[in-house]
């Protein structure tokens, strides 16, 4: 999916053949002068409702076997059960970050549900895993049923075509290999490991490139057609992923493909503004523009920078700083295109350099509302959080508490009545991915749907866990 100032390099592009777009209405909520909320919620209990959301959302489907995935957003979302692969990944990471007995076994089975779609795709046997997979019945918008859950009446995964989310990104492929590995590190079990290398060997074969930027490029779309793109942010989780491989496998040809990966993330640092480019349209040039917020706090906890640098200050770790000032967002009821409810206010970092300046006059798409530059992004703000946590340089723990407090204002006020299977969520349950319509400068938007990615990346950012640390 092409976005208006160029390709979408994120993981969360889709990739497939086609996208049917349904028309996912949103009302605005409230008006009138807002205000800061002020306080973090209590700490424990929030990320226990944190993770009560994380359940509901994958038991929302209780009639359609035990393999299961999660569904990535409420249904007022309009992606009926979709479950993302990235998702599903975070929700293992999350899980195994609560340290509690429940939530371990809950990874196992995310885990293996992941195994499972890389073993009965219904089309390939090479290690891929797909974009999205439907794990619930439901009615399309052009009113075709899709009746099965994630395991079809034939033994298939069910890959969700009626959206297109059918091709495979290196990032989404990392993302569950990283998953894989913590549960080898958690578990032992050597599926878990056999699945994570299946899976650094299919993006060796599919993403390694000989072009002068070097890399891995972005995957291949639903018809299996390899895309020119190479992403700043999967060369990051390959850092991680091909490093865990090394780690755990002793094969020491892991390490030379995480240098690579390595060798090209830093090819996009940019030192006279501190910050990190988002990759390359065609391996020779590097794309400036969208600036996204993600390959400034990824790179930070994949990178260990705080070893980088002959100095502090002139460190890979200057782009936290740079994600803080030039992304940094306050939303409230007299933004423009808001729709916080009257009364409330949350901060936090935007989606990229292009969100800041939006076109508040124009839908973010087909059928979508119209952006508010000021939307908070509630997945971007607990990377950054994480990230401050993690460098821990000084002010770093104050300013991750108070971005953690607007998260946990947010899953306490915002997306009140969703459900997800048509089942009304517990109360106060469940992060929403942005606090009002944002456009990613990318091609596409957040909304304030109650999210699993967003969710969990609050819980690692509570929980001080760096999913990205090999």
């Amino acid at each position: 999916m092409i976005g208006r100032q160029g390709p979408a390099f994120g993981r969360r592009a889709l990739i497939g053949t086609g996208l049917g777009v349904g028309a996912a209405v949103f009302s605005a909520a409230g008006s009138g002068v807002a205000h800061a909320a002020g306080g973090a919620g209590a700490g424990s209990s929030a990320q226990r409702r944190g993770h009560t959301f994380l359940a509901a959302a994958m038991d929302a489907y209780p009639d359609h076997g035990s393999v299961r995935l999660a569904q990535s957003y409420s249904d007022q979302a309009g992606l009926f059960s979709t479950a993302f692969t990235y998702d599903n990944a975070l929700a293992v990471l999350a899980h195994l970050a609560g340290g509690t007995g429940d939530g371990r076994a809950r990874a196992v089975v995310l885990g293996d549900a992941l195994l499972y779609a890389q073993t009965h795709d219904p089309a390939y046997d090479d290690g891929r895993l797909r974009q999205a997979y439907n794990v619930g019945p439901y009615t399309f918008f052009d009113g075709v049923l899709q009746p099965d859950g994630f395991v079809r009446a034939d033994g298939s995964a069910n890959v969700g075509t009626q959206f297109g989310f059918t091709g495979t990104a290196v990032g989404d492929m990392a993302w569950a290999g990283i998953a894989l590995s913590a549960l080898t590190r958690r578990t032992g079990a050597r599926r878990f490991l056999d699945g994570a290398v299946r899976i650094g060997a299919w993006i060796e074969r599919i993403g390694r490139t000989d072009e002068p930027l070097g890399g891995y490029k972005f995957g291949v779309d639903g018809a299996d057609e390899r895309l020119p793109f190479t992403s700043t942010e999967h060369n990051t989780d390959l850092v991680c992923l091909f490093g865990r491989l090394a780690l755990l496998t002793g094969d020491r040809v892991w390490r030379e493909r995480r240098a690579r990966a390595e060798a090209f993330v830093k090819r996009m640092w940019e030192p006279a503004g501190g910050f990190f480019y988002t990759g390359t349209n065609d391996g020779v040039t590097v794309n400036k523009s969208p600036i996204p917020e993600d390959t400034q706090t990824w790179t930070h906890l994949a990178l260990d920078s705080r070893s980088e640098a002959h100095s502090y200050s002139r460190s890979y770790s200057r782009a936290l700083d740079w994600a803080a000032a030039e992304l940094a967002v306050l939303d409230h009821a007299d933004r423009r295109n808001s729709t916080v409810p009257a009364g409330q206010a949350y901060e936090g970092v935007t989606f990229s350099s292009a969100s800041v300046v939006a076109n508040e006059d124009a839908p973010i798409a087909e059928f979508q509302p119209k952006p508010d530059r000021s939307g908070v992004w509630f997945e971007g703000t607990a990377h950054l959080a994480l990230a401050l946590r993690d460098r821990n340089g000084r002010g770093d723990e104050a300013s991750a508490r108070q971005l953690i407090a607007s998260i946990e204002r947010a899953q306490d006020l915002l997306g009140a009545g969703q459900t997800v299977g048509g089942r009304v969520l517990p109360e106060r349950s469940g992060v929403v991915s942005a606090s009002s319509p944002l456009d990613t400068g990318f091609g596409f938007g957040y909304y304030p749907y109650r999210h699993v990615g967003a969710t969990a990346w609050y819980l690692l950012a509570a929980t001080r866990t760096n999913p990205l640390r090999a």
